[in-house]
């Protein structure tokens, strides 16, 4: 049994006693050295796998890479053939390393859906100052509040050596992201028929250590600041939302407001979270599902089941191109297929059950969280009945002017009708990607919305 997976039996047989106190220590700065040997900086497993289909991880994209014309990143993986396809006919061959969800699309779409699988690359690079964080914070970072909370956080990447389902989810919300960005970009959720129309917004996002003129006190528990602005269809332009996203939403709910153009005011809005369906969702996502899982984790028990090998979305430079319209790759019940790309990779999995006595719409969650971004690309949410009801996928890639991966597309399929809403999207957006974009603390306060409307 080798040192990872060890980690990964003590780390679940002992979840529940790590827990029981206020806050759970940090490991070992002999423990923490195995980020520079076996593991990578930000925890992931060095080495192969030991048939070789995953490859070591050694540095990561190592091509210096094109760009389209509205700055996406063109394929350099372009002349590569699918190595096979996984179907509705084979996928039992295939069941191991597929996820329930997966599992369940392919049944559901038995003649169109098919998930064409490529060679493996690890193309993230870490570096120095991500590298530097995580280590920092693999010493230095606890669970509090029952781990709804994080203590000597800062930057990235809380726990790159993982004890329990907690410390894994903290890492998706804590992983490498460009530390202050803006991205413009299109999201549609197709009718059966397969008739969508285009919804567009402007998003921002910040970390905490990124705003110009915060004060240490106000700093103190948030994570990051995002807010994001309707520019399409006519009948919802001039929508403004704010959230200021905390480390620890039970002592301190997440701060929102919302604008709107027609009332032309803005209010709090505490029911952007959990189990709310916004109006840029078509009712197929909640409000913590957008990118796979946000917000507090107090409502459900979560455990580290272990790490694995699966067939997901990666590498997704052709799903990006800006040869791809939308009328192309928006198809009734899925996303055309051969412009996707799957690859075999080791992940986290983890499974969220909701706790008695609280309230949400799924009551498990099975996610698959990629070993080198720490960002979930699978997820299988079920309904109080305990039946399978709606997959996430992530598709990304590797972004070499934001030094991180980015989705794109999110998408979130239907079991039950038969639809899916795919966001993110951008291929038809001129200049999607600013990753120059600065903020200071007044660009993320309530005040700033409504002029945010008004242009």
């Amino acid at each position: 049994m080798n040192q990872t997976h060890r980690l990964i039996r003590g780390g679940a047989l002992c979840c529940a006693l790590l827990l029981a106190g206020n806050a759970v220590a940090a490991v070992a700065a002999e423990e923490a050295a195995q980020l520079q040997t076996s593991l990578t900086p930000v925890g992931a497993e060095r080495g192969a796998s030991a048939d070789g289909k995953i490859p070591a991880w050694d540095g990561g994209l190592k091509t210096q890479l094109q760009f389209a014309a509205n700055g996406t990143p063109l394929d350099p993986f372009k002349d590569e053939q699918p190595l096979f396809s996984i179907d509705a006919s084979n996928f039992e061959q295939y069941r191991d390393q597929l996820s329930p969800g997966q599992i369940a699309l392919l049944q559901r779409f038995p003649d169109s859906l098919r998930l064409p699988v490529y060679p493996s690359h690890r193309t993230v690079v870490v570096t120095d100052a991500v590298a530097e964080s995580a280590a920092r914070n693999a010493t230095g970072t606890r669970l509090i509040n029952d781990g709804n909370g994080l203590e000597g956080f800062a930057g990235v990447v809380a726990f790159p050596i993982p004890k329990n389902g907690l410390e894994v989810l903290w890492n998706h919300l804590t992983r490498n992201r460009n530390a202050s960005s803006s991205l413009t970009n299109d999201s549609a959720a197709p009718q059966k028929d397969g008739s969508y129309s285009i919804m567009t917004t402007q998003q921002y996002f910040t970390r905490r250590d990124a705003v110009q003129g915060l004060a240490a006190d106000e700093a103190r528990n948030i994570l990051y600041f995002y807010s994001h602005k309707i520019t399409a269809p006519s009948r919802m332009v001039g929508e403004v939302v704010l959230v200021h996203e905390t480390l620890d939403q039970v002592a301190e709910p997440r701060l929102s407001w919302l604008y709107s153009a027609g009332q032309r005011r803005v209010r709090r809005a505490p029911s952007i979270a959990y189990d709310t369906a916004g109006p840029t969702t078509a009712g197929l996502r909640t409000a913590d599902s957008r990118d796979m899982f946000n917000g507090a984790p107090d409502r459900y028990d979560w455990q580290l089941v272990g790490k694995k090998t699966l067939y997901v979305p990666y590498n997704s430079y052709r799903l990006a191109s800006p040869e791809l319209s939308y009328e192309t790759l928006i198809q009734p019940g899925h996303v055309r297929p051969d412009a996707t790309r799957y690859e075999l990779h080791r992940v986290w999995e983890v499974v969220a059950t909701l706790k008695p006595g609280m309230r949400h719409i799924y009551s498990k969650r099975h996610y698959f969280i990629d070993e080198d971004t720490w960002a979930i690309v699978e997820a299988d949410h079920y309904d109080s009945r305990g039946e399978l009801w709606r997959v996430g996928e992530a598709h990304s890639f590797y972004h070499p002017t934001g030094n991180a991966a980015v989705n794109a597309m999110e998408i979130t399929y239907d079991l039950n009708n038969g639809r899916y809403i795919a966001s993110g999207l951008t291929n038809e957006q001129r200049q999607p990607f600013d990753f120059s974009y600065r903020a200071s603390v007044s660009d993320y306060s309530p005040g700033a919305l409504r002029s945010k409307g008004l242009r």
